[in-house]
């Protein structure tokens, strides 16, 4: 659908802002002056793993998907222009015409504008949105452990082991050890284990032996070109659509409209709760919502609600649903738990210039900047706390974890925790707030 101008706002341009609100979990998302440049992918390839590809923004043109609120800056009302709800996402942009701001729209939109502060017009929003689509009220999260920020894709059997004893002797406080990307045998092959893991189940039974809850991270709509479930039923994916290119290879996109895809999907979820997993870390699931055509005539975002009902439907209705590298808008109701950044990385600056990469500063803006949804559309993450000593500006990192009320988790290896490292671990391992943020 082409754009069209659904309105227009007179600024102050020395001091109005323009809030932009990212498509996914890593898409960068924050208030910007006229004059500043918002963050935009660094390559083709970044804007399609972390950004919406199908509506990439013109220079000098602000942008937000679902929701875009401007602050004139002069003492005039707050406007905001936004989805009527999860299942319609318009682009919305607004691009400069001297003192104005002209507004336009890929999608029908709602307009609304309040005298409140734009911090607080905001949270209304969001509240309003949440109506009939998301809980009344959250109940609190404990903390968890996760194993990809100390162990990577090489994680073992061992290491889970190794950590979950060291956690009770140092008494770090995880109620939950997830099992990240690693234990597979290939992107899209997730009941087939990479030979040097050892045995999930033997991993997930010692957790819960333990007196934890296990979880595990699923990429459930990915098929990496190298996979089993590439090669054997490329009638499962949607024809001619790739989702970027990732673990050294190009990911297709299973067609959770395809009936035997469909039953497939809840079948690895449904043996995966057998075990003993109640915790599922859904990741690169902005891949269900691109645009492409698939065994039924459904728009991408119907598409992508269906594949998570259907997840839900395998893992059954007392598992907990945790987003990452999701469409915002479209997962509301649908996730219990939702990243709300890009991912940490030991590093303070992201290597490719462009914040939607891991970093530390770009999970620190995002995070900051969706503080608003917790407690009114899900738990928020704002990921994992690292507080080992090759962390660079590691106090900050805290400091923004401590400031969050959403779900907290450490992913240190917890032997290569200093003094320091160890006590702010235990401190900060707490369980989420049941207040909005």
């Amino acid at each position: 659908m082409p754009f069209a101008d659904v309105g227009e706002v007179s600024c102050d341009p020395r001091n109005a802002l323009v809030f932009e609100h990212g498509w996914q979990s890593w898409s960068p998302t924050g208030a910007y002056r006229l004059d500043d440049r918002p963050p935009r992918a660094a390559d083709p390839t970044i804007q399609t793993l972390c950004y919406r590809p199908e509506t990439p923004a013109p220079a000098g043109v602000f942008q937000g998907e679902g929701l875009l609120a401007i602050d004139p800056g002069d003492g005039g009302p707050v406007e905001l222009w936004s989805a009527p709800g999860p299942l319609q996402v318009p682009s919305i942009r607004a691009r400069r015409e001297h003192d104005r701001l002209v507004v336009s729209a890929d999608g029908p939109v709602r307009h609304s504008r309040t005298a409140k502060p734009l911090a607080q017009a905001l949270r209304d929003w969001a509240g309003t949105i949440a109506i009939g689509h998301a809980p009344e009220s959250f109940p609190a999260v404990p903390p968890m452990w996760c194993t990809w920020y100390g162990y990577w894709d090489k994680v073992t059997e061992a290491d889970v082991l190794e950590n979950l004893e060291l956690a009770r002797r140092h008494r770090v406080d995880a109620d939950m050890f997830l099992i990240d990307d690693g234990y597979e045998a290939g992107i899209g092959d997730w009941l087939d284990l990479r030979p040097e893991f050892g045995s999930l189940e033997r991993a997930v039974g010692a957790i819960t032996d333990a007196g934890k809850r296990a979880g595990i991270w699923v990429a459930p709509f990915l098929a990496g070109h190298r996979s089993r479930i590439f090669r054997e039923h490329p009638d499962w994916l949607i024809p001619g659509v790739s989702a970027g290119h990732m673990w050294d290879q190009d990911l297709a996109v299973l067609d959770v409209t395809h009936p035997d895809a469909a039953a497939h999907l809840v079948h690895v979820f449904e043996r995966l709760a057998a075990i003993g997993l109640t915790h599922f870390k859904l990741d690169y699931i902005y891949a269900g919502a691109l645009p492409g055509r698939r065994h039924q005539d459904v728009d991408p975002i119907a598409a992508y609600r269906r594949g998570l009902e259907l997840i839900r439907e395998g893992a059954g209705p007392g598992a907990t649903i945790h987003g990452c590298g999701a469409p915002m808008l479209p997962s509301l109701g649908l996730v219990d738990i939702m990243r709300v950044s890009p991912d940490i990385a030991p590093t303070l600056l992201p290597r490719s210039g462009d914040i939607s990469q891991p970093s530390q500063l770009g999970a620190r803006l995002a995070g900051a900047a969706r503080e608003f949804l917790h407690a009114r559309w899900w738990v928020n993450d704002p990921d994992c706390l690292l507080a080992r000593p090759e962390m660079e500006a590691r106090e900050d990192w805290a400091a923004h974890i401590a400031a969050t009320g959403g779900l907290r988790g450490s992913s240190d290896p917890i032997a290569a925790l200093d003094a320091w490292g160890l006590e702010t671990t235990r401190r900060l391992l707490v369980p989420t707030r049941t207040d909005p943020s």
